[in-house]
């Protein structure tokens, strides 16, 4: 009994509820191939990378919901009318600028809202509203290193295992059509999907390319001094032809302030922070 005892002990403390309830993923610690030799941004490196806990999914309408709730808090969008859509028949990389659009109706009011859309990303939120929700969720945004760690579970090339540029269409939600100029739902959605609909990286994690781009932290040395956010991951809109950012060593690049319908984002907790002690960590980090 005792022995038992013990090995429950044991489990809880290395496997806590919190973890699973709330599906994060243990990222091991170690060192990590990065970066692409091509890339001024995000050059070809090994990094030493603590152990750290991400979220399987990209956070959805209905956590989200919960903040709002919670806080009472009016995100960006809400405030200033200032989101940025997008309708089929625009010009390649071309947005619409909504001033009815906020995170409840992430393509403006008269595109619809997330009623039946609880399970999808939420969008149409800018940086500064993710931080505010990291505040209060006690997580906070993967380092552009975390996520692609993450990304490439184990990898060492612009995609996870066994994915590349022709059946990426099978883990990702992304803009299948030539061009934008008519509506794409060969693969059932025209904007984000639920979350997890699609296959999932080698760890676990869903949606890491497609669906929407993920806000991550970090500053890019073209940046200076200005404020700048990064996304990372591709998007519902990134076609084959246009964006085509669906991979792992892309950043892209937006205002703080900048709220956008193909933008969302995934969390983070360290192991210190969220899930207790780590005496003896070190014994998982190969899983």
């Amino acid at each position: 009994m005792k022995k038992l005892l013990y090995l429950v002990g044991w489990i809880l403390l290395y496997f806590p509820c919190d973890a699973q309830e709330n599906n994060y993923v243990r990222i091991p610690a170690g060192n990590y191939h990065l970066g692409d030799t091509v890339s001024l941004d995000n050059p070809k490196r090994t990094v030493y990378i603590e152990s750290f806990w991400i979220s399987k999914y990209e956070l959805t309408n209905a956590d989200f919901e919960k903040f709002v709730r919670a806080t009472g808090y009016k995100t960006l969008a809400e405030r200033y009318h200032n989101a940025m859509v997008f309708e089929p028949g625009l010009e390649e990389f071309r947005w619409l600028q909504d001033s009815t659009a906020y995170w409840r109706f992430p393509n403006g009011i008269s595109r619809g809202g997330i009623e039946t859309k609880m399970s999808h990303p939420v969008t149409c939120i800018s940086f500064r509203d993710v931080l505010a929700y990291c505040e209060w969720a006690a997580c906070r945004l993967p380092s552009f290193d975390e996520w692609e760690v993450a990304a490439r579970a184990g990898s060492e090339g612009y995609y996870f295992g066994g994915v590349d540029k022709e059946n990426i269409g099978d883990y990702a939600n992304i803009w299948q059509g030539r061009d934008h100029l008519k509506a794409d739902v060969s693969d059932g959605y025209l904007y984000t999907a639920p979350v997890g609909k699609f296959k999932p990286n080698p760890w676990g994690l869903y949606d890491i390319f497609g669906n929407v781009f993920e806000f991550c932290a970090g500053s890019l040395k073209r940046d200076g001094d200005r404020s700048i956010a990064h996304a990372r991951g591709g998007s519902w809109w990134c076609s084959k032809n246009s964006c085509a950012a669906f991979n792992t060593v892309y950043i892209g690049s937006v205002s703080p302030n900048a709220s956008f319908s193909n933008l969302g984002f995934r969390t983070v907790k360290n192991f210190h922070d969220s899930f207790g002690s780590t005496t003896g960590m070190k014994v998982f980090d190969g899983l």
